[in-house]
């Protein structure tokens, strides 16, 4: 069987998913605060790198881990709600590009798997 990075279209879905999911992030008055002095840039490259080795591309990511990278973040405020919005928003990215349901809940359950390490519990 094919890895989901295959499935889900390879590094040019990544790179459209990527776009299209943080201009909604930014469009959020609950998460734009968090990204007020992230050079965007480099976080959509990170985000990139490491959606391609979590779905089984690729793996350039060489970023921190998810616990070490949101840290500052949690100290901020981030919690449950601001994750859920996250999710909700990777959620309509995918369904906006037309992947298959079957694609958007294998992608989902990685996103949930990751939430502990993401709110530091």
């Amino acid at each position: 069987m094919s890895s989901l990075f295959e499935r889900v279209g390879g590094k040019t879905a990544v790179n459209a998913a990527v776009d299209l999911f943080y201009q909604k992030v930014l469009a959020d008055a609950l998460l734009s605060p968090f990204f007020d002095s992230v050079n965007m840039k480099n976080q959509q490259a990170k985000q990139r790198g490491f959606l391609m080795m979590a779905f089984g591309g690729p793996n350039n990511y060489s970023g921190k881990d998810l616990r070490e990278a949101h840290a500052p973040l949690v100290a901020k405020g981030l919690d449950e709600n601001h994750f859920n919005a996250v999710a909700r928003h990777l959620q309509n990215t995918l369904k906006e590009l037309d992947l298959s349901g079957d694609l958007i809940n294998e992608v989902m359950t990685i996103v949930a798997s990751t939430e502990h390490d993401v709110l530091d519990k």
